[in-house]
């Protein structure tokens, strides 16, 4: 039995990013719980040269809704990344997971060899699309959720791998 290439992003780019939204709502209810003020924690770093939280948040958005739409060779909708709260954010998450669920197989079926250019600065970099998905978008994905995860996890909200996982 196969695996197609629907199968092997959008539902996985949803579950993921259903699981992060349900890590938001732990952080945010840790800072209430704590009196601790949400900024201490959207603004962290793991280290300096790093992403904050925030914008791990929003780069883990981003590889899903940019890496459906490449796969199913429409143009990804573009994010201002301005929010700033984690009832923000998780809305950021909603609002890809909805865009997510407007795919339907039939576009991204058969784009295992569709052309995915990726173009930054003066630079563009070429995929064939099931590379692209492989070796491109999941990866970032789960790098940016981990990411945001450890980034809380270092900052004492109670997560566990159950809570990455789903």
């Amino acid at each position: 039995m196969s695996i197609s290439m629907y199968q092997a992003s959008v539902p996985v780019f949803i579950h993921a990013l259903t699981n992060l939204a349900a890590i938001l709502q732990k952080a945010a209810a840790h800072c209430e719980a704590n009196k601790i003020d949400p900024a201490t924690l959207l603004n962290y770093r793991l280290y300096p040269d790093m992403f904050a939280f925030t914008k791990q948040v929003q780069v883990a958005c981003d590889h899903a809704k940019n890496g459906a739409a490449r796969l199913a060779g429409v143009e990804p909708p573009e994010f201002a990344n301005t929010e700033q709260s984690f009832a923000e954010l998780i809305a950021r998450v909603h609002e890809v997971v909805s865009y997510l669920q407007s795919f339907r197989p039939d576009q991204i079926d058969g784009s295992e060899e569709r052309e995915v250019a990726i173009k930054r600065g003066d630079t563009v970099t070429t995929y064939r699309g099931q590379l692209f998905l492989l070796n491109r978008a999941l990866p970032n994905l789960f790098f940016h959720i981990t990411t945001a995860y450890d980034i809380l996890r270092h900052n004492g909200v109670a997560l566990g791998k159950k809570d990455y996982l789903g």
